[in-house]
């Protein structure tokens, strides 16, 4: 391949993207209704102030006379009703304790702002007292009324969430029960937990996305040992809900929402599926660009020093493992002497990596004078930068590793695979080279996998600065 012919910009299919930028599975089911529940509010809403206004007393009253505070009625009420999050499904629009709580507030706050706006005009106490009973016996009522509604509908077999289930087959029939007890699904299809290994996956992801599968079910069971998977439903736009076992479950994520009587584990789709991740990979393109501007006098300064250090390339390229298990040319700075590869065999016996995975000798006598100062402050990375720039690597991710390294990984280290490798990952800010267990540097990327977000990506790269600024953990 000639050097025109490599991409510019390659984007890899991560396990944080989606296949095609999508809206959430089950949108407009969910967009309409909160519509009808806001429009029953603001009804309601309206009825109460009429009522409100035939029983008590009409004069000088701000709640009458003015056209704009009427709007601000409206606008506050339905305001906090929703920041209360009483416009969500299943128990939360049906919660009126919370219903209650919110008119109650957005009535303190509608008589505090009419004292202070217009101090001098009277709001009739019979007034205020009688809206607030109003709003809240008007509102409960449209809501259950509502509910009535919906069921009678949702027998009727429409306005149904299309879900799939992925359970072990002895918990099969009661996770059946379970979901069918709640007349708000129809289950359209039920697979066993091998639905979810890594040779089966994509043909599972395919058939939930052509039946346009809103939610999934799976039983905790089944995903256990398996929970970065989240990431193939979060981009599939589809909703995932984790049916508990009796053992407590920690998962990034997660919330916890009621499906009838049991609480569920639920990690929600996003409205547009995948969108963060092409973020991150626009924020990658556009930073790889700046940074190899503005940097380009100190390559310049560490190209000479190499040079009058050693004999030898300035740059050392050596065949990592990436993207699901891809290798790709990674470029650093020569920090060693050219015969090093081979002096490693040599060295092998002492690694002082625990479980010999890394290779790792604090004092390695294969590092250059430059090279240990290149290294001190990470300096040899920065031609990674090309890496970057051409979809092989992102700044933030688990770091990519030798073949010698990944021919030793057990099954579940593969996991690192999934995502993009990066320059600098949790891995990095929290030990460098004083972490030499693998097992911890697993347990680290997992971590990042699971809990991954821009904001998070953002932490890494401002935390790496300080690291590196410190020589912490380099050698």
């Amino acid at each position: 391949m000639t050097y025109r012919e490599i991409p510019l910009v390659n984007f890899q299919s991560d396990l944080r993207s989606a296949k095609i930028t999508s809206l959430q599975r089950g949108l407009y089911i969910r967009l309409l209704r909160t519509l009808i529940l806001i429009c029953l509010d603001a009804i309601s809403l309206s009825l109460a102030l009429k009522l409100a206004l035939f029983y008590g007393d009409m004069f000088t009253s701000l709640w009458a006379n003015y056209s704009y505070f009427l709007l601000l009625i409206f606008s506050v009420e339905l305001g906090i009703i929703a920041a209360l999050g009483l416009y969500g499904a299943g128990d939360n629009r049906r919660n009126y304790f919370s219903l209650f709580k919110a008119v109650s507030l957005a009535s303190l706050l509608l008589l505090l702002i009419a004292f202070l706006y217009e101090p001098n005009l009277y709001i009739w106490r019979s007034t205020f007292i009688l809206f607030w009973l109003f709003s809240i016996t008007c509102i409960s009522a449209g809501r259950f009324i509502f509910d009535i509604a919906t069921k009678l509908v949702r027998q009727k077999g429409a306005v149904l969430h299309s879900v799939f289930l992925i359970s072990d087959v002895e918990d099969e029939q009661a996770n059946i029960k379970f979901i069918e007890k709640n007349q708000y699904f129809k289950i359209c299809g039920i697979a066993n937990a091998g639905s979810l290994d890594k040779s089966n996956r994509e043909a599972t992801f395919e058939y939930l996305r052509e039946r346009r599968i809103e939610e999934a079910f799976v039983s905790w069971n089944s995903i256990k040992n398996r929970l970065y998977i989240s990431w193939n439903f979060y981009t599939a736009g589809i909703t995932l809900r984790i049916i508990p076992a009796q053992t407590e479950i920690i998962t990034p994520k997660f919330e916890i929402s009621m499906i009838g009587e049991l609480p569920c584990m639920t990690i929600p789709a996003p409205i547009i599926t995948g969108s963060d991740f092409w973020v991150k990979r626009g924020f990658d393109i556009f930073g790889a660009t700046i940074l190899l501007f503005l940097l380009s006098p100190l390559y310049l300064l560490i190209a000479i020093l190499i040079k009058l250090d050693s004999p030898g390339s300035i740059l050392f390229k050596q065949e990592r493992i990436g993207l699901h298990g891809q290798k790709f040319n990674m470029w650093k700075f020569r920090t060693m002497v050219m015969n090093a590869e081979q002096l490693q065999v040599v060295l092998e016996e002492k690694n002082e990596a625990k479980d010999g995975i890394f290779f790792k000798i604090k004092e390695d006598p294969r590092i250059t004078r430059v090279g240990k100062f290149l290294r001190g402050y990470s300096l040899d990375e920065l031609p990674q930068l090309f890496n970057v720039l051409l979809g092989d690597m992102s700044f933030v991710g688990p770091r990519p590793l030798p073949l010698r390294d990944v021919e030793r990984f057990k099954t579940t280290h593969f996991i690192r695979q999934e995502v993009l490798p990066g320059i600098t990952g949790l891995w990095q800010v929290s030990g460098r080279s004083e972490i030499d267990d693998f097992e911890q540097v697993v347990q680290l990327d997992l971590r990042y996998i699971q809990d991954w977000s821009l904001w998070l990506d953002l932490q890494i790269l401002l935390k790496t600065v300080k690291v590196v600024l410190q020589k912490k953990g380099a050698y």
